[in-house]
This record gives structure tokens, C-alpha cells and sequence, in this order.
């Protein structure tokens, strides 16, 4: 039986590992889960699992939590609280897995201090100890790729994308294939996109787009800001990023290809003209099963593809004038260094505006490029570098944000 810490147990992936979980029980324990300020539905996850340990980030939530554990049923699992407590957790010994599934760079922490903390540290704590890595968490990639790699391949540890793209081109990868190497047989990859809920809108009314209208994607269930980040294609810009980490290719090798059925969830083309595709409905248990049970394979709970229900399939280039964050993200790769931080740190604090109406959802990249513009692509050779460029592309950002609403 394998221990497993959830980083974002109540998130959507979360919840998604959870459901594997329980119908595998006989080969996967809950040790930890973690949550920021959702106890209830920990709670709820406390009484099925019954963890050993739950971080709850938020101190004051922590406690409130504490306090609900002593007159219940499951009053001896230990509670901590903090950014340190989450990195702990992932590399407690009877941890073989972690899921890292806390979304965003900043995570479930608020205070600019300890930005970048949430996602990144954890998972890289993890690395570092050998664990083998579910990683939904393409933020601890697009900050400190080089870092991060390196770390997995010092300690020997198993990283294991869970994106629906980068798992379906992990499985289309060579028998044996390991993440980090490139495989020189595959010569490019096409990264798969629903085009989410505008990519018919006409690009002068996407002005008028409401946060509501935003996150209502029409495939996926997705948390708001990932769903916001769909309709934009900066998820799609994230994950080119992250699959040139991943299968060491640079960013001419990574093709974007626009899927409204989302039934392909991504292709490897081979030198030999072989194009290998991975299927299924779009449910993220069947990614989560494959990396749990993997080289194996287990029911992932998900219902089977009928391919007479989907009938046919459509393919389409993005277009970058519709979608600017994703040139935006071709840009931050190819300068490199720090840049793919300062990318993700800028989107994040305009997502996050734009979801407290405060700007509009064309202001979006215009936030994130003139942010951009204010860093010089420095080399990303250490966590304190990377670190500070995510707090300064944040206070920028902010400072943009500002300007625009005077």
C-alpha cells in the first residue's frame, strides 16, 4: 500500500484524486491532505479518509478546524498550519506520492511576503526527497523548470504530469520514456486546446466579457481562475511552457492545435511520420489513474469513449490576435530566465482583477505585456532569483492595475 499527500485536497483535482483513491483503497492511503479555507468539504474528506495529518494554511481557519476535529470521530488527526507545514507534509517518510495540485504560484497564500511559497516549495520539497510527483501544478514547472528538474533527477524521484495534455503526451512518449529527456524519435509535439467559451466570439465584443461568462467552460470543470486562464489560452500558453520542460523540446517543436471536442487531449508526431494521439472523455480521473497506478493501469471511475456519440473531430490554428496571451507565452519561453515567472506572476494578479471586477478581460494581457516589459530576461539560477522576480512582477502588476483604473 502506497501513502499519499494531496497538496489542494479540496480543489477540483483534488476531490478527482480522492475519488481514485476510494476505489483503490486496498493500494493507496490518505497520510495528508491540505486546504487553505475550505474546512467544511476537509472536513467531510477527514471522515472518509481519515488522514494522519491536514494542513490547513490559514492559521485562523487552522484553529476553527482543530476546534471542530475534538468532539468528533476523527479527533486524533494532527492539524498544522502554515506555508512551512505544507512542505513538511510532502516529505513526511510514509509519503511514496504527492499530488501537487494547489493551483497558481502565490497558491492559497495572500500575503506578497511569502508569494510563490504555496505551489512551488512543496512540490520542490518533494523533489528534492525523492518522492514520486503527480504534478498539477504547472506554475512550480513554468518558475523553476531548470531547478525543479534537476532536483528530480538528484534524488531520483518519479515526476508525472497530470494536465490532461502533458499525461496524454507522457503516454504517447516511447515505452520507458522518463520526463526531462527528450526523446529523440518524437520530432514535435501537438498540445490539444478546447479554444474555451470565445474562440467564435467576435475579438471586438470580447471587451464586454463578464467574469461569469469567463469562467463557464464548455468541456471542462475547472476551478475560476484556471477556467479564466482557458478563455484566455494563457493555460494553454502555461502548458508550452511546461511541455518544454517536461520532454526537453524547445518551443518550435510545441504546436498548439485548437480542439473544440476535447476528445484528443494531446499528439506526439515521430521522425517516422507516425502520429500518436491519446483519447478520452474529458475527466481528469483518467489522467489522475494513469500516473497513480502507473507503468500499470486501474479504473479511473471515468464512463467509456463512444466515438459514435462524438461523431467528428475539428482542428484549428489559434489565432494570436484572438488570443494574445498565448504569444505572450511564446515570448516569455524563448527569452527565458526569468521571464516565465514574471509572465505567470503578472497573469495571475490580472486574473485575479478581473475576477473582483476590477479590470476587463481584454485588460488581461495588456496587464501581463506591460509588466513584461519592465524586467530584463536574467538568468533564473537560483529559488531567491526566482522568488523575487514573482514579488516584483506582483507589486508591478498591481501597480499597472492601478494605473489603469485612474
Amino acid at each position: 500500500m502506497k501513502g499519499i499527500c494531496i497538496l489542494g485536497a479540496t480543489g477540483s483535482i483534488g476531490v478527482s484524486t480522492l475519488d481514485v483513491v476510494a476505489r483503490h483503497s486496498s493500494l493507496y492511503k490518505v497520510i495528508a491532505l491540505t486546504a487553505n479555507t475550505n474546512i467544511d468539504t476537509l472536513y467531510e474528506q477527514c471522515l472518509e479518509h481519515h488522514p494522519e495529518v491536514v494542513v490547513v494554511v490559514d492559521e485562523r481557519n487552522a484553529q476553527i478546524f482543530a476546534e471542530k476535529l475534538k468532539n468528533s470521530t476523527i479527533a486524533d488527526i494532527k492539524v498544522l498550519s502554515g506555508a512551512k507545514a505544507l512542505e513538511h507534509v510532502a516529505t513526511l517518510d510514509n509519503v511514496d506520492s504527492v499530488m501537487a495540485a494547489i493551483v497558481g504560484a502565490a497558491g492559497l497564500l495572500p500575503s506578497l511576503a511569502i508569494v510563490g511559497a504555496a505551489g512551488l516549495l512543496p512540490s520542490l520539497a518533494a523533489a528534492k526527497a525523492g518522492k514520486t510527483i503527480l504534478l498539477a501544478n504547472k506554475e512550480a514547472l513554468v518558475m523553476s523548470g531548470s531547478i525543479f528538474m534537476q532536483a528530480v533527477t538528484e534524488s531520483g524521484a518519479q515526476l508525472l504530469p497530470i494536465d490532461s495534455e502533458h499525461n496524454a503526451i507522457f503516454q504517447c512518449m516511447p515505452a520507458g520514456y522518463k520526463t526531462g529527456v527528450q526523446a529523440k524519435q518524437a520530432r514535435r509535439i501537438l498540445l490539444t486546446a478546447s479554444g474555451g467559451p470565445f474562440r467564435e466570439t467576435p475579438v471586438d465584443q470580447l471587451i464586454h466579457v463578464t467574469p461569469d461568462q469567463a469562467v463557464a467552460h464548455p468541456n471542462w470543470d475547472m476551478g475560476r481562475k484556471i477556467s479564466v486562464d482557458s478563455a484566455t489560452m494563457m493555460n494553454k500558453g502555461l502548458e508550452m511552457i511546461e511541455a518544454c520542460i517536461l520532454f526537453d523540446m524547445t518551443p518550435d517543436q510545441i504546436q498548439v492545435v485548437i480542439h473544440p471536442q476535447s476528445v484528443i487531449h494531446s499528439m506526439v508526431d515521430y521522425v517516422d511520420g507516425t502520429v500518436l494521439a491519446q483519447m478520452g472523455n474529458p475527466d481528469m480521473r483518467i489522467p489522475i489513474a494513469y500516473s497513480m497506478a502507473w507503468p500499470e493501469r486501474f479504473d479511473s471511475g471515468v464512463e467509456p469513449l463512444n466515438i459514435f456519440d462524438v461523431g467528428r473531430m475539428d482542428f484549428h490554428e489559434p489565432n494570436l490576435a484572438r488570443f494574445p496571451c498565448l504569444r505572450l507565452a511564446y515570448e516569455a519561453i524563448d527569452a527565458g530566465g526569468i521571464m516565465p515567472t514574471v509572465l505567470n506572476a503578472a497573469n495571475e494578479i490580472a486574473v485575479e482583477a478581473f475576477l473582483n471586477e476590477q479590470v476587463r478581460f481584454t485588460d488581461i494581457p495588456l496587464i501581463i505585456e506591460r509588466c513584461m516589459k519592465k524586467f530584463e530576461a536574467k538568468a533564473a539560477d537560483t529559488l531567491e532569483i526566482i522568488l523575487d522576480a514573482d514579488q516584483q512582477a506582483r507589486l508591478v502588476s498591481a501597480q499597472i492595475i492601478g494605473e489603469l483604473n485612474n
